[in-house]
């Protein structure tokens, strides 16, 4: 049994470390991530102080994270799109768009719930 909350805490150790480095690697390259990480870093603070339910809060900044992740993905879509794909091609493009309005979507989501929140 020890021996595999051991190998279990590794594999928790490794995941971690591969998620930081891939987070730096995005942070590093891709402004877009940096531009969300801000609005929801604001996001996160304004719903800390303006006054709504515990389910609003949670809601607002899950969905914060949301985006963060669908931005993520979108790079990924990105990067691997360009790795195989250089060239300008009609499915390249529409992997892109697609990836993008995923992102756009899940920051709809955000600003419609702090609409219902602040309409409330």
């Amino acid at each position: 049994m020890l021996r595999f909350l051991s190998s279990e805490l590794w594999r928790l150790h490794n995941t971690a470390t591969w998620s930081w480095n891939g987070w730096i690697a995005a942070w590093a390259t891709e402004k877009s991530l940096r531009q969300w990480t801000v609005a929801q870093t604001i996001s996160v603070t304004l719903a800390l102080v303006v006054h709504m339910s515990s389910g609003e809060r949670a809601l607002i900044i899950a969905l914060g994270f949301l985006v963060l992740a669908a931005e993520l993905a979108n790079t990924a879509i990105e990067t691997i799109v360009n790795r195989i794909s250089p060239e300008r091609s009609d499915m390249a493009r529409k992997a892109k768009d697609v990836g993008s309005a995923m992102v756009m979507f899940t920051a709809i989501s955000v600003a419609s719930a702090w609409l219902v929140v602040l309409a409330a």
